[in-house]
C-alpha cells in the first residue's frame, strides 16, 4: 500500500466522484432522513478538501468548511469498501487536523448518523467526544455531534 494524501478543493474530480460513492451510501443508511441530511452536504465552494490515493488511485476523502470564527466542521469523510479497515481514514482525519491546525483553528466539530457506527468507531478513534447536537442537527434524533480541541 502506497498511500499520498493530497490537499485539495471541491473541483477535484476525484474528490467529486468519491462524494457521489458517499451519497448514494448514505441514501441507503438515512432512508427516508436523506433529503434532510443532503441539503447540508454541498460540496460546491469548499476550501479545503483531503484526497487519499493508493498510487494514483483515489480510495478515501474528507473535508472541513468554516464552521465559526475558530472552528471548522469536518465533511464528507468516505472510503471506498475494498479499502475499508485499513486506517486510511483516520489517516485523512490527521490530515484535515494537521492542516486546520496550521490555519489557527482551534477546534473542530463534525456530524454523523447512528447508522454510521463505523464513523463513530472512527471519531472516537481519533480522540473526538460526543456533544450536544449543533445548528441544524439539534433535536435530530439519529444525529450524533462530536468535537475535538486542537
Amino acid at each position: 500500500m502506497m498511500l499520498h494524501f493530497e490537499r485539495t478543493d471541491s473541483g477535484n474530480p476525484d474528490f467529486i466522484a468519491l462524494v457521489r460513492l458517499l451519497d448514494a451510501d448514505l441514501a441507503i443508511r438515512d432512508g427516508d432522513d436523506h433529503a434532510f441530511y443532503a441539503q447540508f452536504n454541498k460540496v460546491d465552494s469548499i476550501r479545503h478538501v483531503i484526497v487519499a490515493y493508493n498510487d494514483q488511485k483515489p480510495v478515501g476523502c474528507g473535508a472541513f468548511k468554516p464552521f465559526d470564527a475558530h472552528t471548522v466542521e469536518i465533511k464528507r469523510m468516505f472510503v471506498l469498501p475494498e479499502w475499508r479497515g485499513k486506517g486510511i481514514a483516520a489517516h485523512i482525519v490527521q490530515n484535515l487536523e494537521t492542516w486546520a491546525a496550521e490555519l489557527s483553528v482551534a477546534r473542530c466539530v463534525l456530524e454523523t448518523g447512528k447508522q454510521q457506527p463505523e464513523a463513530i468507531a472512527l471519531y472516537i478513534k481519533c480522540g473526538y467526544v460526543v456533544t450536544p447536537n449543533f445548528g441544524q442537527y439539534i433535536g435530530v434524533d439519529n444525529s450524533v455531534c462530536f468535537e475535538k480541541t486542537l
